[in-house]
């Protein structure tokens, strides 16, 4: 087993080994750093009327579609693949009411999905 380190400036700890409060740094903003490329599909999806839990969400499942697109997955495949993702980030979004996501719903989601992700993205 190997362990990681951090950087010298990111391991601050006391003399009592109790680590301390460390500013964020440049990584740790909270806003993801998008390519244009990216931009234009959350733009797409947002168009589309898609809300997706998160942006990360939302270019996580982008990405999964492009990588079954790229390993030359057939319609359907890529289907299978990327409906139980929707599902699973529409269920997460509405969390806070507790209420099953409808079944046409994630299949009108998935569908922008793969479509938007096909033209924009990959």
């Amino acid at each position: 087993m190997t362990s990681v380190a951090l950087p010298a400036d990111q391991a601050v700890a006391s003399a009592e080994g109790q680590p301390l409060s460390v500013a964020p740094g440049p990584l740790q903003s909270g806003k993801l750093d998008v390519s244009p490329a990216q931009q234009a599909y959350l733009s797409a999806l947002t168009t589309a009327g898609v809300q997706p839990s998160s942006e990360l969400s939302a270019l996580s499942i982008g990405s999964s579609v492009c990588q079954a697109r790229a390993a030359g997955q057939s319609e359907q495949a890529v289907w299978d693949f990327i409906a139980p993702q929707v599902r699973s980030d529409i269920a997460d979004f509405r969390a806070t009411t507790p209420q099953r996501a409808a079944e046409t719903r994630v299949n009108d989601v998935t569908a922008d999905y793969i479509r938007i992700a096909s033209e924009k993205l990959c």
